[in-house]
């Protein structure tokens, strides 16, 4: 039940906290699905949450899913779909977050959208765009989802632990801090946003044609979520082909959206970076690993036609 990716990244993250949850997981999965009343199927690929396949006992496909108590994952995502409220993303049926469990709609089919990319790739954004407008709400009364301007610590903390010594250029770092504030500042509204809105994180579904999944939880700008998908999927794999494809998505999302041309490539520049900053958490001076993705490319490619 627990695989050896689970075990290595909750550890990774979580530490000793980590351990015990994996230690009770379980008997926790048995006493979930016990009082929830589910018949569980095959768990999909784990990573860092166990999420399983579920049946509810009126025979509703439902998916279940279980994560450290209070831990940010799930604090984030379960406000945020809520106030989703299935515009665009799947339902909640039911959460104890005090057992880190969380029961969802099941997409289905669900096929990912990254299964369009490369050769369907004016689609699978053009989906992508689609299923922005729908989670794209007001903030509800009362939500406590953080602000995308908190994240900005982030490109603080490199250029002060690493700053010329680390693995990534500084001025990118330092640029993207400063566009990030402006971005921030002057945005035309706020809404609640998805966080991490890529071609992995999209379903294909009935209820709608494609359905969002996984989200962080942020209120903020809505061109935060313009920028994670133009280095996906498969951020590792440094093909220039998959990098080539920006141009082109910059153009659309800026056309199908309606925002600013400008604002999508600062934001895409802002996102590309970010990513190999929270890689470099983990880089010390000396290390040979290399934090660098298909990010980092998209970085240098949008660069120069920063306003």
């Amino acid at each position: 039940m627990i695989t050896r990716a689970l075990a290595k990244n909750v550890v990774e993250v979580w530490g000793a906290d980590g351990e015990r949850w994996l230690n009770d997981l379980p008997a926790t999965l048995a006493a979930v699905a016990r009082d929830w009343e589910l018949t569980l199927g095959e768990p999909y690929e784990l990573s860092y949450h166990y999420v399983t396949r579920a049946n509810a006992a009126d025979g509703t496909p439902a998916v279940l899913k279980l994560g450290l108590p209070d831990a940010e994952s799930l604090t984030g995502e379960i406000p945020a779909l809520r106030a989703f409220d299935g515009r665009g993303a799947v339902r909640v049926i039911r959460d104890d977050l005090a057992r880190g469990a969380l029961l969802l709609e099941r997409a289905t089919p669900g096929t990912r959208l990254r299964d369009l990319v490369p050769k369907r790739d004016e689609e699978a954004t053009s989906a992508l765009v689609s299923v922005m407008r729908r989670l794209h709400v007001p903030p509800p009364d009362g939500c406590e989802l953080p602000d995308a301007i908190t994240q900005v610590s982030a490109f603080d903390d490199y250029a002060r632990r690493l700053g010329e010594n680390g693995p990534l250029p500084l001025d990118f770092v330092v640029r993207a801090g400063g566009l990030m504030r402006e971005l921030c500042s002057d945005a035309a509204g706020r809404v609640v946003l998805h966080g991490d809105l890529h071609h992995d994180n999209v379903l294909s579904g009935t209820r709608e044609p494609w359905l969002a999944i996984d989200p962080h939880g942020l209120v903020g700008d809505p061109g935060y979520d313009t920028g994670t998908f133009l280095y996906d999927p498969e951020p590792d794999d440094r093909d220039e082909a998959l990098t080539a494809l920006v141009p082109a998505r910059v153009e659309q999302v800026a056309g199908e959206l309606a925002v600013p041309l400008d604002r999508v490539i600062a934001w895409g520049f802002v996102k590309a970076v970010m990513s190999d900053v929270w890689t470099a958490e983990d880089w010390n001076p000396g290390d040979t690993w290399s934090p660098l993705s298909r990010a980092h490319d998209v970085a240098r490619l949008l660069r120069p036609r920063l306003s």
